[in-house]
């Protein structure tokens, strides 16, 4: 595919907020110690792979995801994929906090496309978890984030969502994005509790949440319309302008789950929303916090 056709496109207007990509080569992309080839689940999920399953879908950009399982810190794929398509990716990359100047590192990685970060307690020891957020490190990130609006972007269960609130409130002008709505009804369970503490987050105007993953919420299969109670309340809660749509491909791809079950819940089936409300859920909130730079 020519490096034209991936160029955005009035045609496809959609971003797609959150997808991971990887190659299946190793030499040049090294996995994590521990990892090889056989690990890789699927055997790769490129670019070029990536936009074959989103563009009919009308997806015409797509922020990437750095995949901490296969590539921990190193970033170098996706900023390739940028170098070869800059109209077409942004970056959700990761910096390691424990290493000195992560502030620095991140204000490296601006120009290569890098807008946002992926910080969560899942690549710590198990006795780092809970003070996981209150690093130098990680407080360094917060205070670069709100300088260059490189975004903090949290994978996190909901039982993280309070130590969260208290660093939105501590980093006011750090923009903020809850990943795949903390994780909420993982377990089939989508409680009232968890909604209403994500939900408290919508006083910190720079927080933002993706509607995204439908695949590992709930019921786990199509049509994911069990999951509309949770998006209208947040809704209600941040409004449009701060959520975004995302597939968490290749995940949302495999088994009985599709791309196109993932973007019709958002932009064919959620009555409460008007045309202009669907345009920043499935464009305009990502391209305001991801495609600034």
């Amino acid at each position: 595919m020519t490096k034209s056709s991936f160029a955005a496109d009035a045609d496809l207007p959609w971003i797609d907020a959150h997808s991971h990509i990887w190659p299946a080569e190793t030499d040049k992309y090294p996995l994590v110690p521990g990892l090889t080839k056989a690990d890789l689940k699927p055997a790769s999920f490129t670019d070029d792979e990536l936009m074959a399953v989103a563009r009919p879908e009308g997806v015409g950009r797509v922020v990437l995801i750095q995949h901490s399982v296969y590539h921990l810190f190193d970033n170098s794929y996706l900023i390739d994929a940028v170098k070869r398509h800059p109209k077409l990716f942004r970056i959700q990359g990761m910096v390691d906090d424990h290493q000195p100047k992560p502030g620095e590192a991140m204000k490296a990685l601006l120009p290569q496309g890098v807008t946002g970060f992926r910080i969560t307690p899942f690549v710590r020891k198990e006795e780092e978890r809970s003070k996981w957020l209150e690093t130098p490190g990680m407080i360094e990130m917060w205070k670069t984030g709100a300088k260059t609006r490189q975004a903090m972007c949290l994978l996190i269960d909901a039982s993280d969502l309070p130590a969260t609130d208290r660093m939105c409130e501590q980093h006011p002008d750090t923009p903020v994005v809850i990943d795949h709505f903390a994780r909420i009804g993982v377990d089939g369970q989508v409680r009232d509790a968890d909604v209403a503490n994500l939900s408290r987050l919508a006083r910190h105007k720079n927080c933002h949440v993706k509607i995204s993953a439908f695949y590992a919420l709930g019921k786990k299969k199509p049509p994911h319309d069990e999951l509309i109670p949770m998006i209208k309340r947040l809704y209600e809660a941040f409004g449009p302008q701060r959520l975004m749509w995302a597939s968490d491909s290749p995940y949302q791809i495999e088994g009985e789950n599709n791309y196109k079950a993932s973007i019709s819940l958002v932009r064919d089936r959620l009555s409460f929303t008007s045309k202009e409300d669907r345009e920043w859920l499935l464009r305009k909130t990502a391209e305001k916090v991801f495609f600034y730079a």
